[in-house]
């Protein structure tokens, strides 16, 4: 259970910190994020030359990323699917931590998400909440 909600909660958590960053700066540091996404396996190089066709299909979805919060969603989707890929393999993105890709799998989306309603500051909704 722990394997699945922790990996939800940091990305809940990568959501409230990145709403911290005001606009256009939260777009583009993410457009950043999703491009050292895209290189996180190359080290370990399970899949061949695969590892660089990802890499730069990644870094070309990270540039549209820099005017596009869904290129940044898509791009956390297939780092997602990069996840499962790699945990079913049994090369972690991690190498000591055996779960790490799966847990990532379940990080990926959550980010995504945010960022296919606009990456928008959850902490405004949240202070009105508060202040009412």
């Amino acid at each position: 259970m722990t394997a699945v909600l922790l990996p939800i909660l940091i990305g809940v958590v990568y959501v409230l910190l990145g709403s911290l960053i005001p606009e256009p700066h939260r777009r583009r540091f993410n457009a950043v994020m999703i491009a050292g996404a895209g290189a996180a396996y190359l080290s370990g190089g399970a899949l061949g030359p695969w590892e660089l066709v990802f890499c730069a299909v990644m870094t070309y979805v990270a540039f549209r990323g820099l005017d596009s919060w869904t290129f940044i969603g898509i791009g956390w989707l297939l780092h997602t699917g990069w996840d499962v890929v790699h945990h079913m393999k049994g090369q972690p993105i991690l190498p000591f931590a055996h779960d790490s890709s799966f847990g990532c799998a379940f990080c990926d989306p959550v980010i995504a998400i945010w960022c296919f309603t606009g990456g928008r500051s959850v902490l405004t909704p949240l202070r009105s909440l508060v202040t009412r």
